[in-house]
């Protein structure tokens, strides 16, 4: 018993000892930028990182997304509005992370957006119904991603996209499952590619969040306007019965 207990306190020594060598310790210059940060995820752990002493770069779509987070975070803490649904609003994103960092590199972006509705019965959806989840979901954050990445290499940085794994659970139509795979798959070759410039990317797959408006009324309001477009046939080929249940 005595043994067990001498071995149990040096595994937990060694163990703490190990996480603290990987631990950063000057924080200074090590800016970190995170998108989607007006709720959810993305607003907790810019606040998070602030805390901790990171010079954090905050990506809000609102006006009042960016005045909240400033008003209870350090003066170190910036924020910068993007769309990720417009191409100029990305551009100017990238042009101010990469004046905020002044020539030192990125150490670290977080890459995090929803895009989920509209989720439906694939022969319920037109095509633009798929871009529509894709672009904000996947083909943005990849753009992001690429721009960002002469400034990660500089810092020897990190990369970590942050997807639902409950999209990679292919149980519905619609683009929602398919851009998390994308991410997925995008992630993993972007990190056999890039670690040979010290680069990392890591994946950490989450839960489900019920965030501000994103609930099962957005999802329902959504199918019954894609119910009411449906054409005659095929209406009647899946019976009121089925939309309702």
């Amino acid at each position: 018993l005595h043994i067990g207990v001498l071995v149990s306190v040096l595994s937990l020594i060694t163990y703490c000892l190990i996480r603290d060598r990987h631990r950063v310790r000057d924080l200074s210059g090590k800016h970190i930028f995170v998108t989607s940060c007006d709720t959810g995820l993305g607003n907790s752990l810019a606040k998070w990182l602030d805390k901790r002493g990171f010079p954090v770069i905050a990506a809000c779509a609102t006006e009042r997304g960016m005045q909240d987070l400033r008003s209870c975070c350090s003066p170190s803490l910036k924020t910068v509005n993007l769309n990720l649904a417009d191409p100029s609003s990305i551009a100017r994103a990238v042009l101010f992370v990469t004046e905020e960092t002044a020539g030192k590199g990125l150490f670290g972006l977080v890459n995090n957006a929803e895009g989920t509705t509209p989720v439906a019965p694939t022969d319920w959806l037109r095509i633009e119904d798929f871009h529509s989840v894709l672009e904000v979901g996947l083909i943005e954050l990849i753009e992001i991603t690429l721009k960002l990445l002469p400034l990660l290499k500089k810092a020897e940085g990190r990369i970590v996209n942050l997807i639902n794994a409950q999209g990679l659970v292919a149980l519905v139509g619609g683009g929602y499952s398919l851009s998390k795979w994308g991410m997925e798959a995008f992630s993993d070759i972007l990190r056999i590619e890039i670690q040979h410039f010290g680069v990392k990317v890591s994946i950490i797959e989450h839960g489900f969040f019920k965030i501000g408006e994103m609930s099962s009324d957005i999802i329902e309001r959504d199918l019954l306007r894609l119910w009411n477009r449906l054409t005659p046939e095929i209406r009647d080929a899946y019976g009121e019965k089925y939309f309702v249940e």
